[in-house]
């Protein structure tokens, strides 16, 4: 898919602002500084906030929150016809999430190199990311398991599994 050239609204500005508020509400609440908001047809669906210290929860970014609460909403794991709107711009982590969501777009108000400045910074991720197992700061270790297949081959032949 070719990276298309959006022309920002009133609209997008409002919905940034109102992740932003977030974002500055939530440090005030015990909180990181960051904020989301997932919309659909125009229409708030849910928010979050990074709320990672407060809850001990290495993933409680605020785009996975937002996540989480707009699947529950919207009763579907998949957020297809959604954006978000963050109020920077998603690490590694949320980058996957909303893929795997399947949103349709997002807009951010700050950057990865602002959030590196106020020590957010995720750039090492992506570099072990694209290193070799055996490179790696954490080993990753195969385990060899002849049954191991089992549970995919069962998966796999599951008439009425769900894709996604």
């Amino acid at each position: 898919m070719e990276n298309m050239v959006t022309a920002i609204t009133e609209t997008d500005k409002k919905f940034i602002k109102m992740a932003c508020e977030l974002a500055s509400d939530n440090i005030d609440n015990g909180g990181g500084p960051f904020g989301a908001v997932i919309v659909k047809d125009g229409e708030v669906v849910a928010t979050g906030c990074n709320r990672v210290t407060a809850t001990n929860d290495p993933t409680a970014h605020a785009e996975i929150n937002a996540i989480r609460e707009a699947c529950n909403k919207l009763e579907n794991f998949k957020l297809d016809d959604c954006v978000i709107y963050s109020s920077c711009e998603p690490c590694s982590m949320c980058l996957s999430a909303i893929y795997w969501a399947g949103i349709s777009k997002v807009y951010y108000a700050n950057t990865k190199l602002e959030a590196t400045a106020i020590d957010f910074d995720d750039n090492f991720i992506y570099e072990e990311i694209g290193k070799r197992y055996e490179h790696r700061s954490i080993p990753f270790i195969h385990v060899v398991d002849k049954n191991a297949i089992d549970h995919f081959e069962k998966w796999a032949s599951k008439l009425d599994r769900i894709k996604y």
